[in-house]
């Protein structure tokens, strides 16, 4: 695999020179980064020419980098009791894209990531594309390069906010109709904006606000716990 990966990317970077940002490999898999403008041109690129030859596009989804390598712990010292809850540091759910920690992650926020397979060259490619603008995340549609992508993009707009310019049905694929925001963005409060319940005078769904006080979730952290580390320590017997 390492020994054709090489030539290959050479002959990515040659073909799209000035219209990839970035291109990588590693874990035996190619990754190319290619900006809004000529997101199409380099898809249609990588379907239609012969030494390329991507028939299928095999999964798309939406990434939102917001908290990307940040962390709820920054130290897990020595408990009293084997295990503790805390809401220390900056992670997701608490500051903006604006008021994120710099120097961790992309300047983007919302990216595009498509997988796309040669059959005829058995041969796998990732191509990403982040959206310029964070408030409002806009990558052009692939459904008249892959038609496939139809469902896949649908889903990631209901599940991240990311508009496909250009698709023909653009709505929500998974949540329901009254659904307020994207749950897979990492802000997302995990309580949600809304909650529904049955009205039996009104013989109808309602949609009404969260009946339970906005909170932050952290996963139990287990520590080392300095009660077995003494009890250790005084079942060994004394040096001589």
């Amino acid at each position: 695999m390492a020994e054709q990966a090489t030539p290959f990317i050479e002959r990515l970077r040659a073909r799209f020179d000035g219209k990839l940002l970035s291109i990588a490999q590693a874990h035996g898999e190619t990754t190319i980064e290619v900006a809004p403008d000529h997101w199409l041109e380099v898809c249609r690129a990588l379907r239609d020419e012969p030494e390329l030859r991507f028939e299928q596009l095999t999964d798309l989804c939406g990434v939102d980098y917001l908290g990307y390598g940040q962390a709820e712990w920054d130290t897990t010292d020595v408990s009293s009791e084997g295990f503790s809850r805390g809401v220390e540091g900056q992670a997701m759910g608490r500051f903006t894209w604006a008021e994120r920690p710099r120097g961790k992650g992309p300047d983007k926020r919302f990216a595009v990531v498509v997988h796309l397979l040669s059959i005829h060259h058995n041969r796998r490619l990732r191509v990403r594309c982040f959206a310029a603008d964070e408030s409002l995340p806009v990558v052009p549609s692939l459904v008249d390069v892959w038609p496939g992508v139809n469902w896949f993009e649908r889903e990631a707009f209901d599940l991240f906010g990311i508009v496909f310019e250009g698709h023909p049905d653009l709505r929500r694929i998974l949540t329901d109709y009254g659904f307020v925001g994207h749950p897979f963005r990492k802000d997302f409060p995990l309580i949600g904006n809304v909650e529904v319940r049955y009205d039996a005078d009104r013989k109808r769904v309602v949609y009404e606000p969260v009946s339970i006080e906005p909170r932050v979730l952290v996963p139990r952290v287990i520590r080392h716990d300095s009660r077995l580390q003494q009890a250790r320590a005084e079942r060994q017997p004394e040096k001589q």
